[in-house]
C-alpha cells in the first residue's frame, strides 16, 4: 500500500476513535438522560457516518466530487457534536420548548445534505453501475435521515404524524435504509456479475420508501416494504458468506462481516419466537426493541461496516502488491 493511501486511511480513522468514546460514554453513564431511539442517532452520527465514510472512493480527475469529499471528512465529527449538543438542549438543558434544539439539528442536516450531494454524483460517474448507484443512494438517505431528525427536534407533526414518529424515521435512513444499499452496493463491487444483481438494487431502493410511506400512511405498505428489505438482505448476506467460505480474503474482514451476518439471522431468529417468548415470559414488544435495536445497529450494522473497512484495505494492498510486480 502506497504512502497516500496510508495517509488517507489514518486520517479517517481519526475522527472515529473519539466518536466511539463519547457514544460509549453516551450509552452507559447515568449523566446523558436521553431515550434509547437518540443514543442510537447520535451511535450513527458519530460512528456509523464516519466508517462510511471510510468505504468511499472519488475519482481524482473530478475536482468537484473531491472537494465535497473532503468537506464530509472534516465536517463530519463537528457536525456529529452539534447533533449531541441539540439532544442535550432539549433534553438536560431544558429548553425544549424553544427552537434552539432545532437550530442546532440543522448542523446534521446540512452535513447530510453534503452526503446526499456526494450521492448524486456518485449516481451521474457510475453511468449505469448498479453498485454505484446503490451506495449513492444509501448516501441520499442519510439526508433524508437527516430531515426527520431536524423535524423530531423542532417537534413538529408533520402529516398527522408524531414527533416520536420522526425519530424512528431518522432512525430508520440512518440505519437500516442506507447502510443496507451501502452493503449491498459494496458487495456489488467485488463480487461475479450476476443478471439479478441489478433488481436487488432496484428494491433495495424502493424498500426504504416503501416503509417510510408506510410508517405515516398505510401499515400493508409499510408491511410490504419489510418484506422487500428484509427478502434483500437474505440475499445479500446469503451471497455474502458463500463469497467469504470460496475466497482467501482478510482474516478480520472474513470475522466481521460474518459475524454481521450472524446478527441478522439473530434477529430473524427472534422474530421467528417472538410469540411463543412472549405467551411464556410474559414480555411485551417494548421488552424486545432494545435487542433488536442492538442486534442490528452493533451486530449487523456496526460489524458490517468494520468488515468493509478491512475488505476495501485488503483489495487496496492486493491491487497495491500486484501493480509494484
Amino acid at each position: 500500500m502506497n504512502s497516500s493511501l496510508k495517509q488517507r486511511t489514518q486520517s479517517l480513522l481519526v475522527p472515529v476513535i473519539p466518536g466511539g468514546i463519547i457514544t460509549i460514554l453516551i450509552f452507559y453513564l447515568d449523566y446523558f438522560q436521553f431515550e434509547l431511539v437518540e443514543k442510537f442517532l447520535l451511535f450513527a452520527a458519530f460512528v456509523i457516518v464516519a466508517l462510511v465514510i471510510l468505504l468511499l472512493k472519488y475519482d481524482e480527475k473530478n475536482k468537484h466530487q473531491r472537494m465535497v469529499y473532503t468537506a464530509i471528512k472534516w465536517v463530519q465529527f463537528p457536525a456529529a457534536l452539534l447533533t449531541l449538543i441539540s439532544v442535550m438542549s432539549s433534553k438536560m438543558w431544558g429548553l425544549e420548548s424553544t427552537a434552539i434544539p432545532g437550530i442546532l439539528s440543522l448542523g446534521w442536516l446540512l452535513f447530510t445534505l453534503l452526503l446526499g450531494i456526494y450521492g448524486l454524483t456518485i449516481v451521474v460517474i457510475a453511468k449505469g453501475k448498479a453498485a454505484e448507484i446503490a451506495i449513492g443512494a444509501g448516501l441520499v438517505y442519510f439526508f433524508i435521515g437527516g430531515i426527520w431528525f431536524t423535524l423530531y427536534q423542532y417537534q413538529v407533526s408533520l402529516f398527522q404524524a408524531t414527533p416520536a414518529t420522526h425519530a424512528l424515521s431518522s432512525i430508520h435512513f440512518h440505519f437500516s435504509s442506507a447502510i443496507v444499499p451501502i452493503f449491498i452496493g459494496a458487495l456489488g463491487r467485488i463480487m461475479t456479475k450476476k443478471s439479478w444483481y441489478p433488481w436487488v438494487v432496484a428494491i433495495d431502493i424502493i424498500g426504504p420508501i416503501l416503509i417510510a410511506i408506510g410508517m405515516i400512511f398505510s401499515k400493508p405498505i409499510e408491511y410490504i416494504g419489510v418484506a422487500l428489505f428484509a427478502c434483500n438482505i437474505v440475499v445479500y448476506t446469503a451471497y455474502l458468506l458463500a463469497y467469504l467460505r470460496k475466497n482467501a480474503l482478510d482474516t478480520k474482514a472474513t470475522f466481521f462481516l460474518g459475524l454481521s451476518c450472524l446478527a441478522f439471522y439473530t434477529v430473524v431468529v427472534i422474530s421467528m419466537f417472538y410469540p411463543l417468548l412472549k405467551n411464556i415470559y410474559s414480555l411485551t414488544i417494548l421488552d424486545f426493541i432494545p435487542i433488536y435495536g442492538s442486534l442490528h445497529a452493533f451486530g449487523f450494522v456496526l460489524c458490517g461496516l468494520i468488515g468493509w473497512v478491512y475488505m476495501v484495505d485488503f483489495i487496496k494492498k492486493k491491487k497495491s502488491v500486484l501493480e509494484n510486480r
